[in-house]
């Protein structure tokens, strides 16, 4: 049977269907409204289709869906539509579909969609509200809720945020859906750049229902831009019913903006409010390495391999309905690569080599497979085969260019860690020269400028970054705080480092330049209060030497000693420490 007689045939058969109606008890038979005619028509359609001729296989499919007031012959003739590239003509067979059947939903779906997509959004407000009106009371709620998500296609997100404020505004007044209106409209105005206004309304759609997550979650959003934000999440999930996948989203937006601290805080409380849920053990082990608590960060690894082989595959999807880190949950095989590479990380950081290869050679996964080779080509590296470590990573398979970028970084990252700054600078020439247009590239050549002492190409290179991508908080804060670190144009680093700051609003890294500028200054309050701000966030040994000398400026000698112990303990070989302590003569 050739393919478009087959295509026809189903076609009909599927209007057949779709006409006929439901057998709930014996009836006298009734007569398909499908005849030789309307088969026929069908067939032409999709042989002129076939034929390329989409424009007349449009219009015969058109007029039969009209004939019949068949759902699935107007679909096919918007599907038509479509595939040949004809917005106009898709949202003319939507009307015909609405005048023809107007209780149709899906009518009302396909025309909302094929609006957003032309960009024709004023154009939806009268569908739109059909649509909302046209949905059981119990299910408007959840629909609302997904309106940004489905009108994202617009391209003018103001415009969608001004629909959704003419449509939902009845429906912020009505109690039963209020909470999601308050929501969707919060989502539409913080995509149209209007945090402010997102702002009240997740603040509206919280108080006047508390128990809701959804002003929550929008809040979440808002917090990298509005840090204020954060109060709602905050008393949210000091409610006896907040749920753990709610903190665990609060945990992901700390950690994003680098405040480890709290964020094991709220991982300690998961765990021991669902101690059987494996993925935020490897969440918690992860932020305790990075702080360099490695006993702790080990332990909590261990507990997670332990969890996430005994759990069935029948489990997993239960812990991601719980709200850990999807791809984890989802795929325990990638949670336990991460935790194996993470072990492996933090026994070569204690000297214990053979530990390291022991959890390097368990990681069986082709996709990680040069992370692997990294590692130990670190691991060859500490025991004094250099050569051999840069061999390995060189001559590692490159699954994609993106790989062969990888290199160039972990390789330089390699001569970093050994302090050989003028050879980790040359390979990154020499990759940077490969793509010049490359930021992380162009970043990471700048930070080894530095070191090598090329300080004005330094310069050159991260205006160039901030040139190529403004939005670039890392080159904005580098370049400002290399001014202010060296006592130069200090109302300039000021302002690089605001704007560093406006751009990741609590980074506690850039906080901490801010405070080193406003120090260099002679604003001494405003820099230790910036300082500790930053290192409460995030204990790093850099912050604490920078806090350390504010203190000890201000005369608070015992605080500033006990600061740098801290800082010592983490990471004793810290540059900046030893410059700080040797340059104040201080003996800890």
């Amino acid at each position: 049977m050739p393919l478009t007689f087959r295509r026809a045939a189903a076609l009909a058969a599927a209007a057949a269907i779709a006409s006929a109606p439901a057998a709930a008890a014996p009836t006298p038979p009734v007569n398909s409204p499908l005849d030789a005619p309307l088969f026929y028509q069908l067939l032409i359609g999709e042989l002129e289709l076939r034929a390329g001729q989409a424009g007349t296989a449009f219009e015969v499919i058109l007029d039969a869906a009209r004939r019949t007031r068949n759902e699935v012959l107007f679909r096919r003739a918007v599907d038509i539509a479509l595939q040949a590239r004809a917005g106009n003509q898709a949202l003319a067979a939507t009307r015909a579909w609405r005048i023809a059947l107007p209780n149709s939903l899906d009518a009302l779906r396909m025309q909302l969609q094929i609006l957003a997509a032309l960009n024709r959004v004023p154009e939806a407000a009268e569908p739109l509200r059909s649509l909302l009106g046209m949905t059981p009371e119990a299910e408007r709620g959840g629909l609302i809720t997904a309106l940004p998500r489905f009108l994202q296609r617009a391209q003018d997100p103001k415009q969608t945020a001004e629909l959704l404020d003419q449509v939902l505004q009845a429906h912020l007044q009505s109690p039963a859906t209020a909470t999601a209106a308050g929501v969707a409209l919060g989502r539409g105005w913080l995509a149209a750049g209007d945090s402010a206004r997102a702002l009240t309304l997740a603040q509206q759609a919280a108080a006047g229902d508390p128990a809701a997550v959804g002003p929550t979650l929008l809040a979440l959003e808002l917090m990298a831009k509005v840090p204020v934000a954060e109060r709602i999440v905050s008393a949210h999930l000091q409610r006896a019913d907040a749920p753990a996948g709610l903190r665990l989203a609060y945990v992901r937006a700390l950690t994003q903006a680098q405040r480890y601290v709290e964020a094991v805080r709220e991982l300690e409380a998961v765990t021991l409010q669902q101690p059987m849920l494996a993925p935020p053990f490897l969440s918690l082990g992860a932020l305790r390495l990075e702080l360099r608590q490695q006993q702790a960060g080990e332990a909590a690894l261990l507990r997670y391999i332990e969890l996430a082989q005994a759990a069935t595959p029948a489990e997993a999807p239960a812990s991601a309905a719980d709200g850990s880190d999807d791809d984890v949950a989802a795929r325990p095989e990638q949670g336990l690569v991460q935790a194996r590479l993470l072990l492996a990380q933090s026994a070569e950081q204690r000297g214990d080599f053979a530990a390291a290869e022991r959890w390097l050679a368990q990681v069986d996964d082709p996709q990680r497979a040069l992370e692997v080779q990294v590692r130990r080509a670190s691991l060859m590296a500490r025991q004094g085969q250099v050569a051999e470590a840069r061999a390995l990573i060189r001559n590692s398979h490159e699954r994609s260019p993106e790989d062969a970028r990888a290199k160039a970084v972990a390789e330089a990252a390699l001569l970093r860690e050994l302090k050989r700054w003028q050879e980790a600078y040359d390979v990154l020439t020499a990759a940077s020269e490969r793509a010049p247009e490359d930021t992380d590239l162009l970043y990471e050549r700048a930070m080894m400028a530095e070191k090598v002492g090329r300080l004005e190409q330094m310069e050159v290179l991260l205006r160039r970054v901030i040139e190529l991508k403004p939005d670039s908080a890392h080159a904005h804060n580098a370049l400002g705080y290399s001014l202010a670190d060296r006592s130069q144009r200090l109302p300039e680093a000021r302002q690089l480092i605001q704007r560093a700051l406006e751009l990741a609003p609590g980074d506690p890294f850039i906080t901490d330049s801010l405070g080193w500028v406003e120090y260099r200054l002679g604003n001494l309050p405003a820099a230790l209060q910036l300082l500790q701000t930053a290192y409460a966030a995030r204990p790093d040994t850099e912050i604490g030497a920078h806090l350390g000398e504010v203190l000890w400026a201000t005369g608070r000698r015992d605080d500033a000693r006990r600061v740098w112990r801290e800082s010592r303990g983490r990471d004793a070989t810290n540059d900046v420490l030893r410059e700080t302590l040797a340059r104040l003569k201080v003996d800890l």
